[in-house]
């Protein structure tokens, strides 16, 4: 089984760059905590978000960062520690690996500014300098800052499937499965998931959700020597920066929320939320082709079912199924710019029978390269996921919602569907919350950027995102465009209005809209 549209994903920019820093490297130990074999996690449950946690003991506090140079564009890498667990201050420890580039106008210096860019599982480490040209202006007064989460690369990252056990399971598991048989394979597929980073990861696993990371950014603020978190996050980043100012609503500084997660969503929610999400920027794909978007849908959704009676061929060993499709789909709607590479990868698939281009559009989503390799972000984002939440919705429940998600999407709804229950199935370690908490009384003003067209994001969450932060904290930013993420991404009105934001401190009025 392969992570699709799992969540937030990446942001849209983070899906079309790439780039790695070779010499920033936390290194592997942990305290403890690492990859290695250990006790098995079993069912513990991560800390509760709305848990205290301790004092942190001034060893991990008053750490200084020792920077050092990992890159010939003037980039700085670092290693903080952080408590294995909260409850626990004083008990093992995990690395978390940071990346900086220092601020251009010392003298005009605003401090640092952390990103994260989503997944969850994106290593900021890879792509802040992969993304950062997109940030110049905020790099004139600001050091860029992001890191890899616990549980993701160079930060004890969680590792479940080799490359041979994934390229089988996206061979072999039909992600839609019709047959009894299919959905037995489906669900034994997760829970074999599930027991791989059980036995590769097991003793970082019930330690890793998206509360314990908001802790640990704010254990990165108090080794920057800053007094409050400046913020930017995208996608899943959004739900990470929302938990944070939850946790923290005193310490959270200027803060920019951009492909807002959906706040008040449980499982099924999110699944209903990225059903209609995805339709929606589908409809709006086939409307700019000249398309019906009803006969457009039926087209590709009867393509999706010839695939799945009959692989296409792709010049390579390996067939295009259904569910690599799918996934070939995906991927170019996640923006504007990339929407000619669908309409050339259906116009293959349909007139001439094969699927080379949606098998690569796929790949590239997969964080395949040419040599059959994987990344270990699907791993990551997968166990953070069900570290985070207690749904683990039967088959049986998968099964009920597909007529009222085949009506919303012929095309996405099946996979979403059956996605409620395969995601986490059988998986080794107790979720912690139905859905995160984002109330903010007390901080200051935090920047809400919703993009009516957001395929994996969808508008809606952006505008509860706003509400749950609450009365002025939340300042939606409405961005009438397409894409995941509208920073540098198509509306110089959001970057002119975050930038002024971020930068002078101006706060526009709720519900500013912006046409890309």
């Amino acid at each position: 089984m392969t992570a699709l549209i799992r969540r937030a994903a990446l942001a849209s920019a983070a899906l079309l760059i790439a780039g790695t820093v070779t010499g920033c490297d936390s290194g592997t130990d942990t305290g403890g905590a690492g990859q290695g074999h250990g006790p098995a996690a079993t069912t513990s449950a991560a800390p509760r978000a709305t848990r205290p946690s301790p004092s942190l003991p001034s060893s991990l506090t008053g750490r200084r960062l020792h920077w050092h140079a990992c890159d010939p564009q003037g980039w700085e890498c670092a290693t903080a520690k952080a408590p294995l667990d909260y409850a626990r201050p004083a008990g093992p420890t995990v690395s978390l690996a940071l990346i900086r580039k220092p601020a251009r106008d010392r003298e005009r210096r605003l401090g640092s500014l952390l990103f994260n860019f989503g997944g969850p599982g994106g290593s900021g480490v890879d792509i802040l300098p992969a993304a950062a040209s997109a940030y110049g202006d905020l790099n004139s007064r600001y050091d860029l800052v992001s890191w890899d989460p616990r549980g993701v690369a160079r930060s004890a990252g969680v590792v479940c499937r080799s490359d041979k056990e994934q390229a089988a399971a996206e061979r072999n598991v039909d992600l839609t499965p019709d047959t009894p048989a299919e959905q037995r394979a489906y669900l034994k597929d997760g829970a074999d998931f599930g027991a791989g980073c059980e036995r590769q990861s097991g003793r970082v696993l019930p330690w890793i959700g998206t509360s314990n990371s908001a802790r640990d950014m704010d254990l990165i603020r108090q080794v920057l020597g800053e007094p409050k978190l400046n913020y930017f996050g995208i996608s899943y980043g959004t739900e990470l920066g929302g938990t944070y100012a939850h946790l923290f609503p005193g310490k959270a500084g200027r803060t920019v929320l951009d492909a807002v997660v959906d706040p008040t969503a449980d499982t099924v929610g999110h699944a209903r939320n990225q059903t209609l999400g995805f339709q929606r920027a589908l409809d709006d794909y086939l409307r700019s082709t000249g398309q019906d978007p009803k006969a457009g849908t039926a087209r590709i959704a009867a393509l999706l079912k010839r695939v799945d009676a009959h692989p296409l061929p792709t010049g390579t060993s390996r067939g295009l199924n259904q569910s690599l499709a799918l996934t070939g789909i995906i991927r170019p709607l996640y923006s504007k710019d990339t929407w000619p590479s669908l309409t050339r990868a259906l116009g293959e698939a349909e007139e001439k029978g094969t699927g080379r281009a949606l098998l690569a559009l796929a790949d590239a989503y997969n964080d395949r390269d040419a040599e059959g390799h994987y990344s270990t972000q699907s791993s990551s984002q997968r166990a953070i996921d069900c570290a985070d939440s207690k749904a683990r919705p039967t088959a049986a429940q998968a099964a009920e919602l597909l007529p009222a998600f085949r009506k919303l999407s012929p095309v996405f709804g099946d996979f979403l569907a059956w996605d409620t229950a395969g995601w986490c199935s059988g998986w080794p370690v107790a979720g912690e919350r139905d859905h995160p908490e984002a109330s903010a009384k007390g901080a200051g003003p935090i920047m809400v950027v919703g993009t009516t067209g957001d395929p994996a994001t969808p508008f809606e969450g952006a505008r509860r995102m706003a509400g749950e932060l609450g009365p002025g904290v939340g300042v939606l930013l409405v961005n009438k465009g397409e894409g995941h993420g509208a920073y540098n991404g198509g509306s110089e009105c959001v970057t002119r209005t975050v930038n002024a934001y971020l930068l002078e401190g101006k706060v526009p009025a709720d519900g500013t809209v912006c046409t890309s």
